[in-house]
């Protein structure tokens, strides 16, 4: 069994390397399309967002004090933009959920 789990490791480091690779080898020139460039531009905010949702959605007791927080949040982001007043909302909007619920 054990040497499967290396043939398993070894063909998941191939993949990996693969897919870092493969970009820097295909493509040579300075990317010129604006659409690939933009596209490229919110891949990490993407990225982050799907990480991030589900946790602050599930890390309540109820799902409902997690939606709450997060529009919350939004609406803070939105007009404050200042990270600390942002979690600050949050963090009081489950607190008073939580006892109301």
């Amino acid at each position: 069994m054990s040497k499967s789990i290396y043939a398993y490791i070894f063909v998941m480091a191939v993949v990996s390397y693969l897919i870092r690779v493969f970009p820097l080898a295909v493509i040579r020139k300075p990317i010129t399309n604006k659409f690939v460039k933009s596209f490229l531009f919110y891949i990490p905010y993407v990225t982050l967002t799907v990480m991030t949702f589900p946790s602050i959605i599930y890390a309540t007791d109820s799902i409902s004090g997690g939606i709450a927080a997060f529009a919350v949040g939004v609406l803070l982001a939105v007009f404050t933009r200042n990270l600390f007043v942002v979690a600050s909302g949050c963090c009081i909007t489950v607190l008073l959920l939580s006892f109301i619920l």
